[in-house]
């Protein structure tokens, strides 16, 4: 009896190109990361290889997709690790440090319109772009820092408080050439910040005791559906996701399951899962023009200029503010080098809104590769040996015992 297979309507290609890229996203950057390379870089460098060097990919709307949701789980993250409480115990040192940190916005505009004859609003996004931490990338490497509780709860803070400033930042950047923009954008923004507590205590009373464990499933659908409203703001969807998260965080009390850690481990794990795709999508978007010598030039430029200014200020201030010695500032301001995420965005915005050189776009991108390489330089923890995992540890638990006995 003669068989005849038609496999002419499945892509094989297509196929194995996303099976290649599960592999390249989830396993790739965890054996080179043994050797601290950022997961972010690899899955980058894969997106920019796949593109460039093959063709794949591009414009591909799935991609996209999980791209999108990939940056909102990330800044809904950021968002939920902000604690009002906790920022207040430090809160004339993080105010000292916010000031500082807005002059120096405003200092490293101002040389780039000088130097560089740009208009205000594109020199204010570049100086954002190369001062602002990357808080969520920032959140999710801290346990591979080698860093004590106190260091920790101080680059937490300043991150978090950096970027909440820095948004805001952005927000009236962006929305500035027009003072109607302004404030109806303005507007919206705070309908949406007055909105969400009313929507979170409805789910609580209405939805949740008759759908238990949706809560997660909302939370995430609210994010996403504001993201995509400051995105049509034109202010990219990361700030409604952060502005969820915030308005989440301070509304746990009404929720029980979201008291615990459990909410907030399982958005950093959703984010966790969906970042390598935005990253991955960051890198298809790159073309050969970004690559060239004179962006090589710029991004380096940036590093002399930018790290050692960043490194600097956070270091004097803690030396001055806390009497901290030298070691023990470096210990704060160098985890909080990485700008991956906040200047592939700024990057991105810039080029589609204002146009900018392609020099002048490869330029940070390079300066955000070589910042969010620097920590895992210098701070990442001796990498574990490889060994291999107990087998069926549940099954013989009598044998087990005796082994252990024996050893």
């Amino acid at each position: 009896m003669d068989v005849n297979l038609d496999f002419s309507s499945i892509d094989l290609t297509s196929e194995i190109a996303y099976v290649a890229l599960l592999f390249g996203l989830f396993v790739v950057p965890r054996i080179l990361q043994r050797w601290g390379v950022p997961t972010a870089i690899t899955a980058f460098a894969i997106g920019a290889a796949a593109s460039l060097g093959f063709g794949l990919f591009h414009g591909d709307e799935t991609i996209s997709l999980l791209a999108t949701l990939g940056i909102v789980s990330l800044f809904l993250f950021a968002g939920l690790e902000v604690n009002f409480p906790d920022l207040r115990k430090g809160a004339a040192v993080l105010i000292q440090h916010l000031v500082i940190r807005i002059l120096l916005v405003g200092g490293v505009a101002w040389v780039i319109v000088r130097m560089v004859s740009f208009d205000w609003r594109p020199a204010i996004l570049v100086s954002l772009a190369l001062l602002t931490p990357s808080t969520g990338f920032i959140l999710d490497s801290l346990d591979s820092l080698a860093q004590n509780e106190k260091d920790r709860f101080w680059i937490r803070s300043k991150a978090i408080a950096v970027e909440m400033v820095a948004l805001a930042a952005m927000f009236f950047t962006l929305k500035s050439e027009s003072v109607e923009d302004l404030g109806l954008s303005t507007l919206a923004l705070l309908a949406m910040i007055l909105i969400l507590p009313l929507m979170f205590r409805a789910f609580a009373r209405v939805v949740l005791p008759h759908a238990p464990k949706s809560d997660f499933a909302f939370l995430v659908i609210v994010a996403a559906a504001c993201a995509l409203i400051t995105r049509n703001l034109g202010v990219y969807y990361l700030v409604g996701a952060f502005i969820v998260g915030v308005v989440a965080q301070n509304f746990r009390a009404h929720m029980p399951s979201m008291q615990s850690d459990h909410m907030l481990r399982a958005v950093e794990a959703l984010a966790s899962l969906l970042v390598p795709f935005y990253f991955f999508h960051a890198g298809i978007e790159l073309t050969r023009d970004d690559f060239s010598i004179e962006a090589l030039v710029a991004g380096l430029v940036m590093v002399v200029c930018a790290v050692p200014i960043r490194l600097l200020t956070v270091a004097l201030h803690r030396r001055l503010a806390l009497k901290e010695p030298l070691r023990s500032t470096l210990k704060v301001a160098v985890p909080m080098l990485p700008t991956l995420v906040f200047t592939l965005v700024i990057a991105g915005i810039l080029r589609d809104e204002y146009d900018i050189p392609s020099w002048l776009f490869g330029g940070l991108i390079v300066y955000a590769f070589v910042t969010t390489i620097m920590p895992a330089l210098f701070t990442h923890k001796p990498p574990p040996d490889f060994t291999l995992p107990t087998v069926l540890p549940t099954v013989m638990p009598e044998t087990r015992a005796e082994d252990e006995r024996q050893a």
